[in-house]
């Protein structure tokens, strides 16, 4: 995965701040951290710690230094890749432009050696994993508060799917159905109560089933689980795809919202499928019938426009939040023919 080649180096001069920015990086995936020399660092099982002193970076074990080498022209990259042996590591630190040099870096050295460079906000890192379609092997990435991690993760997932129609739907019945297999979706970030899954039984709506932010009066907060719905329900995956709740495995991307507002992707850390008592919501589209099936329970809440409602006290009347979508997939992807789901 890109964040794999993502390393985060703190700027805050603040402590506080810093571990922070070091939290909200772990949580979202990134596990390796440039610290400089002196400053406290507690590392954690996971972590990949690279040490920046005044004559380079200590990377792992390796006690001795490789130079952070500062480019401004050609003839200094120039020098840089010759300078740099077979087997070794040049790390990049730019002062003028970035991109054409490090293509021009990618070119010339080849597979001789590995390469890092330094990206100055989240806002660069896409072009510096992507140079030449390769990238360089590791991007050094200077964030200044933990809401540049939210930023940069944004950027290393890829374009999140835009334009999302979100509807208002009636609820037109609620009635139980019978004892199915239903998907708890564990995520590897910490989701807000507003936020939660496109979940449905066809791809041309999706309901938003909220996340489990909330507890109820005899279970604790779960702010990193989607109590989803049945094993057949389509989700609505990062890139825009549609897959099946029971086909998700741990490491997928899925589209985390909250309805009108705000997107991100997440990861999926694991699913759970248990048999738990179903009921199936019904709404009406525009004269449509569109469905959800979802486990009856305190926990389990659709978003409707006066806030979310548990399964266990939907009634017929509320007004649901969903998405439409093209309606016609093939292996999850939006495709163009005749279709007709019920």
């Amino acid at each position: 995965m890109a964040r794999e080649r993502v390393a985060i180096q703190p700027r805050a001069s603040d402590p506080t701040l810093r571990a922070a920015i070091v939290d909200r990086a772990r949580r979202r995936g990134f596990r390796r951290f440039v610290v400089p020399e002196g400053t406290p660092f507690v590392a954690e099982d996971g972590d990949e710690l690279t040490v920046r002193g005044t004559d380079g970076l200590r990377v792992g074990s390796d006690p001795s230094p490789v130079p952070v080498r500062p480019i401004a022209d050609a003839e200094e990259l120039e020098r840089a890749v010759a300078a740099t042996p077979t087997g070794g590591l040049l790390v990049i630190e730019w002062s003028g432009d970035r991109v054409i040099p490090l293509e021009n870096a990618i070119a010339q050295r080849g597979r001789r050696f590995a390469l890092w460079a330094y990206a100055r906000s989240p806002a660069e890192v896409p072009a510096a994993l992507g140079a030449l379609e390769h990238g360089a092997d590791r991007v050094v990435v200077e964030i200044r508060g933990p809401e540049e991690i939210d930023m940069l993760e944004a950027l290393v997932e890829g374009a999140l799917p835009a334009g999302l129609e979100w509807r208002s739907v009636p609820a037109r019945r609620v009635h139980p159905a019978g004892i199915g297999d239903r998907v708890l979706v564990d995520t590897t970030s910490l989701l807000r109560p507003s936020e939660g899954l496109l979940v449905g039984s066809a791809a041309a709506f999706l309901f938003h089933v909220a996340s489990e932010a909330v507890g109820s009066r005899f279970s604790r907060p779960r702010p990193f689980r989607v109590n989803a719905g049945a094993a057949h329900s389509y989700v609505l995956m990062a890139d825009g795809a549609t897959r099946y709740l029971a086909e998700l495995e741990a490491g997928d991307a899925v589209l985390a919202v909250e309805p009108n507002g705000t997107a991100r992707a997440v990861r999926v850390g694991r699913i759970k499928i248990e048999r738990r008592p179903l009921v199936v919501v019904e709404a009406d589209d525009d004269g449509v019938g569109r469905t959800v099936f979802l486990q009856e329970a305190e926990t389990v809440r659709l978003s409707t426009a006066s806030g979310r409602v548990a399964t266990a006290e939907l009634r017929a009347g509320a007004a649901l939040w969903g998405v439409r979508l093209p309606p016609a997939r093939h292996l999850g992807q939006t495709v163009h023919e005749t279709i007709e789901e019920r």
